[in-house]
């Protein structure tokens, strides 16, 4: 009895505040997913906190999550998250890791080095997210040098130690320092686009989002198949 007790108790605490604000956020919404299987998923979660901080942002802006563009080889590209605001287009791949952090914009695997000394390597986000750009400029088609701004968005769990990116329109960070960033770029960067050029944008690349499981299965498979035949 005591337990069931300690059970509820911890579910008020703890889980039902976390419901609510899943709930009311617009991730649901936007990424099909159900809370569950957001928060038993490291990846997911991640990509999760970094739309809460979006979502709040005092501008207008549209949200895009798991975004599949094609690519000219017929194979896709999964983008975690696009903000489409005024000022632009914000692209963002999340790294829910913890640990050290070793990489720079020219080095094609970064490193993940855990306590104890083992070390992952990693495929260089900029040069992944450039990917994500290159395919959806093919998509948007939108003549502006300053259309696309990069973000690599890692967790508060990690320490970025050695992270050198010296690239223009690319932020390199940690989540808890997202919200301070954007804002200053959205203050400081020029307005390139209408609400209702947002708007179409956002209708125009929602095409791209919940695609459907056969659509994700062949993503998996040939992100797989480039491993194995690089």
């Amino acid at each position: 009895m005591e337990i069931l007790i300690l059970g509820i108790i911890l579910f008020i605490l703890f889980l039902e505040p976390k419901r609510r604000e899943y709930r009311t956020s617009g991730y649901k919404e936007a990424s099909g997913k159900k809370m569950m299987e957001v928060f038993r998923d490291k990846g997911l979660y991640g990509e999760y906190l970094t739309f809460l901080t979006l979502e709040k942002l005092d501008v207008y802006h549209r949200l895009l999550t798991n975004v599949y563009i094609p690519k000219e080889d017929g194979t896709t590209t999964e983008i975690d998250l696009i903000m489409i605001a005024e000022t632009g287009v914000y692209v963002f791949e999340s790294k829910n890791y913890s640990g050290w952090i070793f990489g720079n914009n020219k080095q094609k695997d970064w490193v993940q080095t855990l306590p104890g000394g083992k070390k992952y390597s990693f495929f260089n986000p900029v040069w992944q997210n450039d990917g994500h750009i290159k395919a959806l400029e093919s998509v948007v088609k939108m003549n502006h040098p300053k259309l696309f701004k990069s973000y690599i968005i890692f967790s508060e769990r990690c320490e970025l130690k050695n992270v050198d990116v010296y690239k223009e329109e690319v932020e390199v960070l940690k989540r808890n320092q997202l919200k301070e960033y954007l804002e200053k770029d959205l203050r400081r960067r020029e307005e390139i686009m209408t609400t209702w050029t947002v708007d179409g944008l956002y209708y125009h690349l929602s095409q791209y989002a919940l695609q459907k499981e056969d659509v994700k299965a062949k993503h998996i498979e040939d992100l797989r198949s480039r491993k194995e035949n690089p």
